[in-house]
């Protein structure tokens, strides 16, 4: 039978994260709160690298300004290409002279 995944809100990381950093045994607090210790690590490692961002959640690391303006440019530009993409095959498209036209 699959185990359910549990999911740990920010707050919850950021206490067992503290209390890391206090001075108690990694070891001990991952005990006391139910985690295994590799858990309470990854969490520890992610604080220290960066305080502000870590635990954004759903996998989504928090973006520096100059960050979410670069990729905003490039959903903007994919979207302009798209574009482009479809008016050069409806030129294509329009342009083609089949002899069905009543031009003549």
């Amino acid at each position: 039978m699959k185990k359910e995944r549990r999911l740990f809100d920010k707050e919850f990381k950021l206490m067992a994260v503290e209390l890391c950093l206090s001075g108690k045994p990694a070891t001990q607090v991952a005990k006391e709160l139910g985690i295994r210790s590799d858990l309470l690590s990854r969490w520890k490692r992610e604080y220290q690298q960066s305080k502000e961002g870590s635990f954004s959640g759903h996998g989504k690391s928090a973006l520096s300004p100059e960050q979410a303006e670069i990729a905003s440019l490039r959903k903007q530009l994919r979207e302009v290409e798209i574009e482009r993409d479809i008016l050069k095959k409806a030129v294509s498209i329009f342009s083609r002279s089949d002899g069905k036209s009543s031009n003549s």
